[in-house]
């Protein structure tokens, strides 16, 4: 029996240089394990520009050939013999993260940093394709109100949940760094996570705009103001709550530690491009600060608490989309985001699904 083929781009080399277009790939076969999925959209990440360029991290959790791509939400069109909570016609999102479900954090309710973590679309075949193939245990089950554009968000902006969850926002006064779709987000979880108010900064006028819509009670352009001082003056000089770091900037983070008050909270969502040094001493322990980390999403309690916000009043799916762009297209969204066009660019391999 012949096999049956699909559209869908490769990774084909370990060396720097654009995905290539494939109109003959077969349609991946599915363990007893996992689901097919006919691919609605899949959103273009920075992860993906990484591979492109062949940087370090790359090379050490990408394995050519292999089709990237890992944003992405569609329908089940298969299910293995093993898999009893999902059925063909199930609308999905999925977490790129494929926790191995046995490790110590497995079992700790910590699959999102599991130490045998497989990464869909980099180390396994992802979403850049007509179909792919994950294990049911990564997917997530839309509900009826959520869109598959607004589900290829619950995986990178899941990152910006995770961040106002480890803030503890409810009653609070956070301060969100950084206005890009992350940001963003995470403003918008803020509010719906009850906060009192949430302070919004970015160096860009127009992101500042998109935060007030999305639930901003204030936005500054930390380049034309004295954020600190501004934070200080409207707590009383005591200090913000929580901040949430976005951007990974050094000036950011240690502008965080000085906005935040003592025994406050301080988030790193953002990574630096490089290691930076903190006075462990004044800006942390003499002042009780608590100082956390965001590594992805935590399954699948974060996915639920995103679900909540995209239904709530504050998420503005247009101030986080950035474009959209048939899988022929694809070299093009690439540029864009290159040229820092902002925005999530959504990937569509079959034009019929591509919105009008």
């Amino acid at each position: 029996m012949e096999k049956q083929l699909m559209r869908g781009l490769r990774k084909e080399t370990r060396a720097p240089g654009p995905f290539v277009l494939h109109d003959d790939l077969p349609i991946p076969e599915i363990g007893d394990d996992d689901v097919l999925i006919r691919v609605r959209c899949t959103a273009l990440c920075g992860t993906d520009i990484h591979i492109m360029d062949w940087d370090d991290w790359s090379k050490l959790h990408t394995a050519p050939p292999v089709t990237p791509g890992h944003e992405t939400a569609g329908d089940i069109v298969a299910i293995g013999r093993n898999v009893t909570d999902r059925r063909v016609g199930d609308r999905v999102s999925c977490e790129s993260h494929i926790a191995c479900g046995s490790c110590w954090f497995c079992k700790n309710g910590l699959a999102h940093i599991c130490r045998d973590l497989e990464l869909f679309g980099c180390s396994v075949d992802g979403a850049f394709a007509e179909y792919a193939r994950i294990p049911a245990r990564a997917t997530y089950l839309l509900p009826d109100d959520i869109s598959y554009e607004a589900a290829c968000m619950f995986e990178p902006m899941g990152a910006g949940v995770h961040g106002a969850e480890a803030a503890q926002p409810e009653g609070k006064t956070v301060v969100v760094f950084g206005c890009g779709p992350i940001g963003l987000t995470a403003v918008s979880a803020c509010k719906t996570f009850g906060a009192k108010t949430v302070i919004a900064a970015d160096l860009l006028d127009e992101r500042l705009e998109n935060a007030r819509k999305m639930g901003a009670d204030h936005a500054f352009n930390s380049e034309s103001c004295d954020l600190v001082r501004e934070v200080l003056g409207m707590t009383d000089g005591i200090g913000a709550d929580a901040v949430i770091d976005v951007t990974g900037a050094p000036a950011a983070i240690h502008s965080a530690f000085r906005c935040v008050r003592a025994a406050g909270r301080v988030v790193s969502v953002g990574l630096p491009g490089k290691p930076i040094e903190l006075d462990l001493t004044n800006e942390i322990a003499y002042r009780e600060v608590v100082y956390t980390g965001v590594s992805g999403r935590r399954i699948w309690q974060t996915w639920e608490n995103f679900a909540r916000v995209l239904s709530g009043p504050y998420y503005q799916l247009d101030c986080v989309m950035g474009g959209r762009y048939a899988l022929e297209d694809f070299d093009r969204a690439v540029e864009d985001f290159r040229r820092g066009i902002p925005g999530k660019k959504l990937i569509y391999p079959r034009a019929e699904d591509m919105p009008r």
